[in-house]
């Protein structure tokens, strides 16, 4: 019987065995769910299993209650070895191993191709590689944050290492004393090649130089592996055992073939390894079990009472129209206080914030003053910050990653894509988004923000219209589960005013997401509009009603959820012009086009927005330059109007 924990300095005769016969049939296993898959990456797989045995035998880990809250985290970052992880979880006591074999890589199977979190026991999807490193180091965070003990090991690959992204975090692990622990699964051979001639990478000397200590040991030898992680998990700093292994380890015919990395065996080859394994040939019977698949008798594997957290929002804040200030301000105060507000609420969830470098600019840095130990200022990481919030956020605490948009969105799409895999409830507040980012130019306009993110399926956009709207905004999304951005310009706006010169969004208004706001009445023509612009589109309103048009003005936040009720109503005037400082072809106007077209409403459309590169200059000059000013506005919804 194996005993948890690395407190013996050596494992004992009787867990040597046992580890090496639970070792014995995952290299069984392996073969097997790849053979009748017919795809998969035994390679890889056999050579970190020795590893991934140990870490999951003696790890504080409960199979019988994988989501206990005070346990070890283990992040996989080469997900391709998925057939490592669910053989090892199996033969650990997880689930049924023959539920991983017979249903691997089959459709609606949670035993996908690259690791899953709905498989009990995995912490994290993973697959893109380089970003599992990220992730450790935020459930790292999170034992930290919540006061637990435990520890976060992270077993990644060797090629790998030449992704940037592991750098980065390398480095904020040590800025920060993670307790972290990472083994590499050195096999020395990646699809191309060997990895000194695919990218030469001194792997050891990059985590040293970084502050990391380093450890060797024989991925193959359970005692030699045994010794390192204990050795690592007492030294007090993030350590990395680098183990040297052999590709296909175990199979005589498949070790130190490359070939074996991204390539399953046929029924003859399977039946020789399954021989030389001295494991029982039972492919017949798993070829049935695989052909008689409906679903897996497993529920999820995820955590959700893990992932749950609380806030309280505070009391929300009313600018009046003589408090000249930004979107991005009233982002940061309403941030402050609800972190205030949550501070002395008890029961309420640590609240953390991510930056890089922006802190000033993007309104955090009164947080940082206020909540040292909660604020991590990652530097220019942008791709790491992403990720360690992502994984941070999963794990009951609420995360807010504050960027300018063009490196919040467009630098960390596939980060935030990954985040929203695994159902993280990460907070993106993105400053500077469209155009109006001064004179920085075109490398710096955000115009691609919702475009963007209607590729993420859980990913839920608000683009508020003044202040007031995004203090109510921030609030609100603060206790929401799931991804969120709210995007926001970088110019102090004029708040929204009704004819009556009250505040739209102060007073009673609640932020509700899916819904629009009228701001103005019209009959003739309905401007929907967003964010920055919506305070144009009501001069242009204004302008338009001394010609005697009477142009409604909707403000619709909310562009991936719409208002289907208010759409309807600005379809009966038999024209909507969309009006944004975005990419004319991705954003809001597409939003409603296709929602015009799937409910076959009878109204013209006319888009506008940002149809190409702008250039630099104050946002006013750059509006007037791309025909986005509030006259450009009110002359082409004229000349449409006369078209009729």
């Amino acid at each position: 019987m194996i005993q948890r924990g690395f407190e013996n300095s050596a494992l004992i005769p009787a867990e040597l065995d046992e580890l090496k016969d639970r070792a014995r049939l995952c290299r069984g296993d392996i073969v097997k769910m790849t053979t009748l898959a017919g795809s998969g990456h035994p390679g890889g797989s056999m050579s970190s299993i020795d590893i991934m045995v140990l870490i999951w035998a003696k790890a504080d880990l409960d199979p019988a209650n994988p989501c206990k809250p005070a346990r070890d985290y283990v992040v996989v970052s080469h997900g391709h070895v998925s057939p490592a992880v669910y053989s090892a979880l199996g033969r650990t006591g997880y689930f049924d191993v023959d539920q991983a074999v017979a249903g691997f890589r089959m459709a609606g199977s949670v035993f996908e191709g690259h690791v899953e979190h709905r498989v009990p026991g995995v912490e994290w999807n993973t697959g893109n590689l380089g970003q599992g490193l990220s992730a450790g180091c935020g459930l790292a965070l999170a034992q930290r944050l919540h006061g637990r003990k435990g520890r976060t090991f992270v077993v990644m690959s060797d090629g790998e290492q030449a992704k940037g992204q592991i750098a980065e975090a390398r480095r904020f692990a040590v800025k920060f004393g993670l307790d972290l622990t990472v083994i590499i699964d050195y096999n020395e051979l990646q699809i191309s090649g060997s990895i000194h001639e695919v990218m030469p990478n001194r792997i050891a000397a990059g985590y040293e130089a970084d502050g990391w200590a380093v450890l060797n040991a024989d991925g193959h030898d359970f005692q030699s592996l045994y010794s390192a992680v204990r050795t690592a998990l007492d030294d007090g700093r993030p350590t990395m055992v680098l183990a040297k292994t052999v590709m296909g380890k175990g199979v005589s015919f498949m070790e130190n073939k490359v070939e074996y990395h991204g390539a399953a065996l046929n029924k003859d080859q399977c039946a020789s390894a399954l021989a030389e394994l001295a494991v029982e040939n039972d492919l017949t019977r798993l070829e049935a079990a695989r052909k008689g698949f409906k679903r897996p008798g497993i529920a999820g594997g995820t955590c959700p009472i893990e992932s749950a957290f609380s806030v309280d929002p505070g009391k929300p804040k009313q600018y009046s129209p003589e408090q000249q200030t930004d979107n991005r301000s009233a982002f940061g105060t309403a941030l402050l206080e609800v972190a205030q507000a949550s501070a002395r609420k008890p029961g309420s969830s640590p609240i953390a914030v991510f930056d890089c470098d922006l802190a000033v600019s993007v309104k955090t840095a009164k947080f940082a003053s206020e909540f040292p130990q909660r604020f991590f200022q990652a530097g220019v990481q942008e791709h790491n910050a992403a990720t360690i919030a992502g994984a941070l956020s999963s794990k009951g605490v609420v995360c807010f990653f504050a960027d300018f948009g063009v490196f919040g969105i467009d630098e960390t799409y596939n980060q935030h894509r990954l985040n929203d895999i695994n159902w993280a409830n990460l907070k993106v507040a993105c400053t500077h988004v469209g155009i109006d980012v001064g004179e920085d130019g075109k490398t710096h306009h955000c115009l691609d923000y919702v475009g963007a993110m209607r590729n993420i399926f859980g990913y839920n956009v608000v683009v508020p219209a003044d202040p007031n709207q995004t203090d109510r905004v921030v609030r609100a999304v603060a206790g929401q589960p799931g991804c969120w951005l709210i995007a926001m310009g970088r110019s102090k706006t004029p708040l929204i005013l009704a004819e009556n010169g009250s505040p739209v969004f102060g007073g009673g208004y609640e932020f509700v997401y899916g819904r629009a706001d009228w701001v103005r009445a019209g009959f003739d023509c309905v401007i929907a509009t967003m964010g920055q612009m919506t305070a144009r589109a009501v001069e242009a309103s204004a302008r338009l009603a001394r010609s005697g048009v009477k142009a409604g003005v909707l403000n619709v936040s909310c562009p991936k959820k719409l208002d289907a009720d208010a759409l309807r109503k600005a379809a009966e005037t038999g024209l909507i012009v969309s009006y944004e400082d975005h990419n004319v072809h991705t954003g809001l106007g597409s939003c409603i086009a296709d929602f015009i077209l799937e409910n076959s409403l009878p109204t013209a459309l006319v888009k506008m927005g940002v149809g190409s590169y702008a250039p630099s200059g104050r946002t006013e000059d750059i509006l007037a330059v791309m025909g986005l000013t509030p006259q450009h506005l009110e002359a082409k919804i004229l000349h449409e109007l006369k078209k009729t």
